[in-house]
C-alpha cells in the first residue's frame, strides 16, 4: 500500500466570504499541488474541501498522513464526533443539525476508504507545506474577491 503524505489548507476572505483550498499531496520524490475555491463560502468549508479534494485525487487505498491547521478537521476524527453525529441523526452535542453536513458525509466516505492519520499543525509556524497550501488557498480566495 502505498504512503501518502497530504497537507491542507483554507482561506476566507470574511467568513461568509470569497475562500480558496490548498492541498499539497507527496507520495516520494512526487508533489502534486492542488487548489479551487468558491465565492461564497466558510473557512470551515474550505478548510474540509481541502482535505476532500486530495484525497479524491488519491487512485487506490494509501496508507495516509494528513496534516492540517484545522481543529475542526483534526478533532472530528481524533475524536470521531462523526461517529456521534451519524449514530444521533447528524445532531450535535446540542441537539442541533451538524453544520456543514453535506462535506462531513463526503470526507467520511473517503476517510474510510484508506488508513488515514491526522497530524496537527501550527498555522502560520512555519512549516514549508502548510505554508505552501495557505499561498495556494490565498490566492483561490483572491481570484473569487476579484
Amino acid at each position: 500500500m502505498k504512503t501518502i503524505t497530504i497537507y491542507t489548507d483554507g482561506a476566507c476572505s470574511g467568513n461568509p466570504g470569497p475562500g480558496g483550498w490548498g492541498a499539497v499531496l507527496i507520495h516520494g520524490d512526487t508533489i502534486r499541488e492542488l487548489s479551487g475555491g468558491e465565492p461564497a463560502t466558510t473557512n470551515n468549508r474550505m478548510e474540509m474541501l481541502g482535505v476532500i479534494r486530495a484525497l479524491e485525487a488519491l487512485k487506490e487505498r494509501c496508507r495516509v498522513r494528513v496534516h492540517s491547521d484545522s481543529a475542526y478537521v483534526i478533532n472530528c476524527f481524533r475524536e470521531q464526533w462523526y461517529v456521534r453525529w451519524e449514530r444521533n441523526g447528524w445532531k450535535n452535542s446540542k441537539k442541533e443539525p451538524v453544520e456543514n453536513r453535506d462535506l462531513w458525509e463526503r470526507m467520511i466516505v473517503l476517510v474510510r476508504s484508506h488508513d488515514v492519520e491526522w497530524v496537527k499543525v501550527k498555522g502560520h509556524s512555519g512549516d514549508r507545506w502548510n505554508e505552501r497550501c495557505d499561498e495556494l488557498a490565498r490566492a483561490e480566495a483572491a481570484e473569487y474577491a476579484n
